[in-house]
């Protein structure tokens, strides 16, 4: 099983969100930044290491929100692990998205998300 995990950043209100790009499976599709758990790496290094690629932070840290299985039709089975990530060095960049938003929360079901 894999595991992958999703950093949720909050301010003042709002929630960091990135849609994936074009090119990429679910193209165009709103998610929390993070990825997947590499062999020998803890959920927590792994969500450290993603949010340093893909926004430019460093020393991301929180606690588990929750955790869910998950298994897309003929793929292996996930397990995606949600945390708010309360303690990190520096401001969100986009590295690697489409686009990038801090979204209302009250507003992100308006979103397409994966």
């Amino acid at each position: 099983m894999v595991q992958v995990v999703a950093g949720v950043l909050q301010s003042e209100g709002k929630i960091l969100v990135g849609q994936r790009m074009a090119g990429q499976s679910h193209a165009l599709k709103w998610e929390f930044p993070g990825g997947k758990v590499e062999p020998g790496e803890s959920p927590e290094q792994a969500l450290a290491r993603e949010l340093e690629e893909e926004l430019g932070i460093r020393g991301a840290a929180g606690e588990v929100m929750t955790r869910y299985y998950f298994a897309y039709p003929g793929k292996e089975r996930i397990e995606l692990i949600f945390f708010r990530v309360r303690q990190y060095t520096g401001e969100p960049q986009n590295l690697i998205f489409h686009d990038l938003r801090w979204q209302p929360k009250f507003e992100l079901a308006e979103l397409d998300f994966v």
